[in-house]
Parts: structure tokens; sequence; C-alpha cells
């Protein structure tokens, strides 16, 4: 392993570390900002004002989103090219799909175990929910069948994907590109070379662009706490969100677990990494956000790129480990609160047609909540029940989004470790 940066050459500088600091501190300000005008406004002026103040945060979002498809598709091309064939994809590919598959079906039981131990639907009061609001969710199960699910996986366009930014989709394109590029050989070496001399400039393009995340960030907190009374929130959800958190905690346990059997005492130096993009995560809601500042981080831990480049495209599309917890958490207490009973094999029936049906859609728009009105369709459970969750799911979707980046940066951490057992650690720049 390397302690060089993979794209400049340099040790980080002690300045960036900041960015943390940064990130957590505009927090703090968006959410004093945010309930400053919740209480000392009408809902009129608190909702323009967070229709305005959210607009810092769509366009961190949207320069991220900018950066996203020609990152993945230039970065996974070349990776796929410099392992060199398709016994080298088919192994690193076979271990990357086993870790997922895996980490999701365990996922999806701690929140079958958990939501059936806590029964947090049971008691709740359905009066002055308004199931109108869950229209924008239940609007899109329609489309949701297994010819959409195939036509989301492959693309016919990948000019279409790159601008709908598909991430599934140009992986799909990515990988057919590389394995060509691979199989001819020598004479197609400026071509990977140029496609590496511009995955290099997007990644500097990630510096400039992380600049404005705590200004994201800002705008996305005070953005939701000015027209949400969190105290009432938090007094009638309490019950349902304190054990979707211990059902994340728990996930937690488990993922870091898993990281030190195989990482050891280098999944510290993995955490401290990771930090800034868990936080960017949280606060903006989007694990996508960081896809760029995590594909850095992961290689500054000491990954070779070529893992990186492999295994994060795929882990986005196949490893949301938070939003698989909370598809069987939210969709069984649905159930749980109309009283519709589900048995035993009936929730493990659940589980799989989740492990199936959630994969692919990760640039779906709120894809958990889409997962789990669909679920519910399946399962003969009231589809408008998902209004009971929509005041909260912002504040779920934070811990959803972290624990996305959390089990993808120790999956790709794992898969790096397995393609170089000889290497005796994972050496980290020096600030």
């Amino acid at each position: 392993m390397t302690n060089k940066d993979p794209h400049q050459g340099t040790a980080i500088k002690p300045q960036k570390n900041r960015l943390t600091l940064y990130i957590l501190v505009a927090m703090l300000l968006g959410g004093i900002l945010g309930a400053i005008i919740h209480n000392a406004c009408d809902t009129k002026t608190a909702e323009q004002f967070s229709t305005y103040i959210k607009i810092l945060a769509t366009i961190f979002i949207r320069l991220v989103q900018m950066i996203i498809a020609p990152l993945v598709l230039t970065t996974l091309v070349v990776g796929i090219a410099k392992l060199g064939d398709i016994k080298s994809v088919g192994r690193i590919g076979g271990r990357a799909l086993a870790w997922f598959f895996s980490a999701s079906f365990i996922s999806l039981l701690i929140g079958l175990f958990w939501v059936n131990f806590l029964r947090p639907g049971y008691g709740v009061n359905l009066s002055g929910v308004d199931t109108s609001t869950a229209s924008e969710v239940t609007a899109k199960t329609q489309d949701f069948s297994v010819q959409h699910f195939v036509e989301h996986i492959f693309p016919k366009s990948v000019f279409e994907a790159m601008a709908s930014n598909e991430i599934l989709q140009i992986v799909i394109f990515a990988i057919f590109f590389g394995l060509a590029a691979a199989s001819i050989g020598e004479n197609v070496r400026p071509v990977i070379n140029a496609l590496d001399k511009t995955s290099h400039i997007i990644l500097k393009m990630v510096n400039f662009v992380m600049k404005f995340a705590p200004i994201g960030v800002f705008g996305a907190i005070a953005g939701v706490f000015s027209v949400k009374d969190v105290s009432d929130l938090m007094l009638t959800y309490t019950k349902f969100f304190s054990s979707f958190l211990v059902g994340i905690a728990s996930l937690w346990v488990f993922l870091l677990l898993v990281g030190y059997v195989f990482l050891g005492s280098h999944l510290k130096t993995l955490l401290k990494r990771i930090v800034s993009p868990l936080v960017i995560a949280f606060g903006t809601t989007s694990s996508e956000a960081v896809f760029p500042k995590l594909t850095e981080e992961l290689e500054r831990f000491g990954i070779k790129d070529r893992i990186v480049s492999f295994m994060l495209p795929l882990g986005y599309s196949f490893n949301l480990d938070g939003s698989m917890m909370y598809m069987t958490f939210a969709s069984i207490f649905i159930a749980q609160v109309f009283g519709v009973h589900l048995d035993g094999g009936s929730q493990l029936t659940m589980l799989l047609v989740l492990m199936l049906t959630s994969k692919g859609i990760a640039g779906v728009p709120r894809a958990s909540l889409v997962v789990v009105a669909a679920t519910c369709g399946m399962f003969n459970i009231p589809i408008e029940g998902i209004a009971l969750i929509l005041p909260i799911d912002h504040f779920c979707d934070m811990f959803r989004s972290a624990t996305n980046v959390l089990g993808n940066s120790v999956a790709t951490a794992v898969v790096g470790k397995w393609e170089e057992p000889k290497a005796s650690s994972f050496v980290v720049e020096k600030g």
C-alpha cells in the first residue's frame, strides 16, 4: 500500500482536516437558525424561508451530481483495464457481490428483529394523519414492476444514463467497455491513459466542490428545522424513531465488528478517513453527495484505485445497508399500525422480496419509501400508511445515508485487503 496521494503525490494539508469541523458548525448554526425562524415566523413565511434556504443544499448536491457520472465511468473503465482480464474482474466482482448480498440480508434481518421485538407500531393513534401526503410516493409504485426493474439496470444509451446519473447503468456500460479495452491490449493504452488523466482532473474538481459542503449542509438543516417542529415530532414519533435508532445502532455495531475482524486496528484509521463523508451524508441525507469525496478518502487510506473504482459504484447500487434495514423496519411497522398480521413465513418472504427489489434503485428519489410502498402493496398492507412515517422520514434518512457510507467504506476496505493479502497494513498519509 502506498502512502502517497494517488492524484497529486503530496501529503494532505492539515487545513483539509478542518472541513469536518466546518460542516459540524454549519449543522449547528443551520439548526439554530431554522428553529428561530420556525418559532418567530408564521407558517407561510417559514415555508418560504425553507424553500429559499434549501437552494444552498440544492446547489451543492447538483455540483456533486455533475461529477458523479464522468467519475464513475472513467475510474471504473480504468480500474477494469488495470485488472487486466475477465478472471480478475470476476474474482473481485464475486467477492464484492458475496459481501453485498450477505450484508444486505443481515441488515434486513436486523430491521426485522427489532421491529418485532420492540413493536413500535402497536398502539399508534391514526387520527389526524393526512394520508394524501403519501400520494407522491405511492404514485411511483405504479411503475414498480419486473420490467421497470430490468430497464432500470440495463441502459439503452450510455449518454442517457450519464445525463440522469443512473449509476448502475453506467457501471454496466463501463464493465463492458473496460473488458473490451483490456482484451485489445497495448493498442488502447492511449485511450486508457486519457481516461485516467480525466479521472484525476475530476477528482481535483472534487476538492473545489467540497469547499461548498458546509454551506450546502447549512442550507439543508436550516430548511428542515424551519418548517418542522422537532419537539412535536420527537414527542409523536418517539417510539418509532427510538426503535429505528436501536436498529441502526445494532447495524453499526455489526459493521464495525466485521470490519475489525478483517482490518484489525486499521479500522480506526479508516473511520478517521471517512468522518467528513459521513457527516456530509448525514447533513444532506444523500450518500450520493459524498461519492467523489469517499473515492478520494478510500484511496488515501491505502486501497488500490482499481479496487475503489470497481467497488464503490457497485456498492452504491447493491450495498445500501442503512436503507435495507429501514425497509423491513418500516414495512412491518405499517403492518403493525393497521393490524395486519404477518406470520414468520410471510415476513421471511417479504425479506427475500426486498433483497431483490431494492437492488439497482439508488438513483430513484426517496427510493426507500418507494420500495416500502411497493412491498406493502404486495402483502396487502395499506400503502397510505407511508403517510405515517413521512413527517419523520428526513431524520431517519440522515442515519440511513450515513450508514450506507459506512457500509460501503468497510466493504471496499475489506475487499481491498483480500486482494492484497501480503500487505501488512494500510498506510495513511501523514498530515
